[in-house]
């Protein structure tokens, strides 16, 4: 489950991911993140079978937790299909098809948002694209 973090100045100098692992024993995967001296969000990535543990730890701590679950989306009428999402993507979600069209397997997007950022004709968007 790919989870969205968000930390107010109170938050931030806890070491609240330590912590999580610790009381939980899950293992915690920093996908994205975006830390400073007030505020910070970071997306990471915990099994299914202990994420509510670790969200209950996050939250003792005050962190908000948005649960992501939209993946990437690609406006059809914008997207010409030039294959760049495809040769950035770390994960694989993009891949031509056997017309030579740009198709994504959404499951496996981890809101890096590389993707989104370099589209030459801004076809792809995420759901919650704050980082």
């Amino acid at each position: 489950m790919l989870l969205l973090l968000k930390f107010d100045s109170k938050t931030i100098k806890k070491p609240i991911i330590s912590t999580a692992t610790l009381e939980t024993k899950a293992l915690i995967n920093i996908l994205r993140a975006n830390v400073g001296a007030r505020r910070g969000e970071m997306v990471v990535e915990v099994d299914d079978s202990k994420a509510k543990e670790v969200e209950e730890v996050f939250r003792r701590f005050g962190v908000e937790v948005i649960e992501l679950k939209d993946a990437v989306v690609k406006d059809e009428e914008k997207c010409v299909h030039c294959g760049l999402c495809i040769s950035i993507c770390p994960v694989e979600v993009f891949r031509f098809d056997e017309n030579w069209k740009v198709v994504a397997d959404t499951e496996k997007c981890i809101h890096c948002g590389v993707c989104t950022r370099v589209c030459p004709c801004n076809a792809l968007s995420l759901p919650i694209h704050s980082l």
